[in-house]
């Protein structure tokens, strides 16, 4: 573990919202080994001083609540260092190694190094040629050089294949840690102990006992300050991509030989292989897309998605998507997998919710029409926990039906805050542990997925905006689940 964490990026945003806060949480949980420092690069002109006071207002504003003690602040920041350097100017890498090469006698770090690429996709290529050419990264097995790089890993197949040639050029698959923050939460994570854990569940698992799957992620922001990017990406690629279908490989996946992180992607990759093949007329029958327009978010009036800053008047860039997929195995034969994501929607939330099937039409649902189906709630953020809610007799004299829940909020009953994501993937990489990071084989059988909704896509001109803010996306939305007898289960 004992390593120095270089940060590509280290005056950017992502440095400063989750990877120093993120450091300094490990270091108060006692994680951290002794033997560590973080070293940002950057091209700011920034003098040591400038740069731990910025990290030290970070961590203050964007910590876990109640950590940011001044004493255990001072002692985690004087192992941060700032380096001026161009990411593109070859010249600079060989002055780069000689500092790094100091820090490791400073630290006893003995040459391990975390490069996090913190920077956009297109910066990826200059930074990791030129590590390498300078003999940064060796992995002799004498020491070991890991490269952390965000997504989106490219925009279609084509490009996230040139990507991962470059990178796997200078590092090796082994040492790439392709990042997807959602993969660290901790409900997340949970997702298989629920099921895989409880004789409750796993025999039921299946489509004997389970009608149909939804996989729902709401947001009320809109694109914020990311109007430049979100015009390259749409919802298709910035959720849709990555963590809507890490979710749906989760819920789906058969149970794994083993804990570790070969098995688990093994069988995630399954999942991607089995998703039924999205056809121009099954994009056209079985996804919605949507952006929304002008609109009310609680009492306030916010502006529709092409008045955002950086965001073309006459924009097709989708900021909704609604779908249904099937996942062709035995398993799951049958069992529709429905997803919802956007922004701009009236509640701000992350579920799965298993729908089990409904009884024979004998006793209680023969009698007393209208019974409400058994449901299992997986709620990822922003409260984590799981809600199971099944039918009982409602106290008193007649002979009434009702539903309640079974609730257990894993924020308000274990007396401990959940790690943010960034802590335990930031420790995952130290520890060699690649679980919870995306798999080569992964990102391509999810870009092929993908790129056939965008080729489908490609001559239709959507009639945008068809959303108010504040709603629940486009009518077309509804209509797809309900076209099947079912409904939503959103707030």
């Amino acid at each position: 573990m004992n390593s120095l964490l270089v940060i590509f990026g280290g005056t950017g945003d992502l440095a400063h919202r989750k990877l120093y806060p993120a450091v300094y949480n490990l270091f108060l949980s006692g994680e951290l080994p002794e033997n560590f420092a973080v070293v940002a690069v950057g091209r700011r002109d920034k003098t040591a001083e400038e740069f731990r006071n910025d990290a030290a207002q970070a961590i203050k504003k964007f910590s876990r609540p109640n950590n940011s003690r001044d004493s255990d602040l001072n002692k985690i920041l004087s192992r941060f260092y700032y380096y001026r350097l161009d990411i593109y100017n070859a010249d600079g890498y060989a002055q780069l190694n000689d500092y790094l090469s100091d820090m490791d006698k400073a630290y006893g770090t003995g040459g391990n190094r975390i490069f996090y690429l913190a920077v956009a996709p297109e910066h990826f290529k200059p930074v990791v040629e030129n590590l390498k050419s300078v003999g940064m990264v060796i992995n002799d097995g004498a020491s070991w050089q890991k490269v952390v790089i965000e997504k989106p890993f490219g925009s279609d197949l084509n490009s996230a294949t040139m990507l991962n040639e470059v990178i796997n050029r200078v590092f090796g698959e082994e040492h790439i840690y392709r990042i997807d923050h959602y993969l660290g939460k901790e409900m997340l994570q949970n997702i298989m102990a629920i099921r895989f854990a409880n004789a409750l569940f796993e025999p039921l698992w299946n489509n004997k006992y389970i009608d149909h799957v939804q996989i729902i992620s709401s947001e009320t922001v809109g694109v914020e300050s990311r109007g430049a990017y979100y015009e390259k990406a749409g919802a298709l690629r910035d959720m849709l991509q990555n963590h809507m279908l890490q979710l749906l490989m989760l819920t789906a996946m058969e149970p794994p030989a083993a804990l570790d992180n070969y098995s688990i992607r093994d069988e995630k990759v399954k999942v991607l292989k089995s998703l039924s093949e999205m056809t121009e007329e099954k994009v056209r029958k079985h996804v919605v897309r949507g952006q929304y327009g002008r609109g009310q978010i609680g009492n306030e009036i916010v502006p529709g998605y092409r008045e955002e800053d950086k965001v073309s008047p006459v924009s097709d860039t989708e900021t909704f998507i609604a779908m249904k997929v099937e996942v062709e195995n035995f398993r799951w034969g049958g069992v529709p997998f429905y997803l919802l994501t956007g922004k701009r929607l009236p509640v701000k939330f992350t579920e799965i919710v298993i729908q089990f099937v409904s009884l024979p039409e004998v006793l209680y649902f023969k009698e007393l029409r209208g019974l409400k189906p058994n449901t299992l709630h997986i709620r990822i953020q922003p409260t984590e926990g799981v809600e199971l809610y099944f039918n009982t007799k409602k106290p008193g004299m007649r002979s009434e039906i009702i539903q309640v829940g079974m609730d257990f909020c894993q924020n308000c009953d274990i007396d401990e805050v959940s790690p943010d994501a960034y802590e335990r993937l930031l420790l995952d990489v130290m520890k060699g542990d690649s679980t919870l990071f995306t798999r080569w084989d992964e990102v391509e059988y999810a870009w092929k997925f993908i790129d056939r909704i965008a080729r489908a896509w490609a001559d239709e001109k959507p009639i945008f905006p068809n959303y108010p803010a504040g709603t629940w996306g486009p009518y077309g939305a509804r209509k797809l689940i309900e076209n099947d007898g079912r409904q939503w289960h959103v707030v």
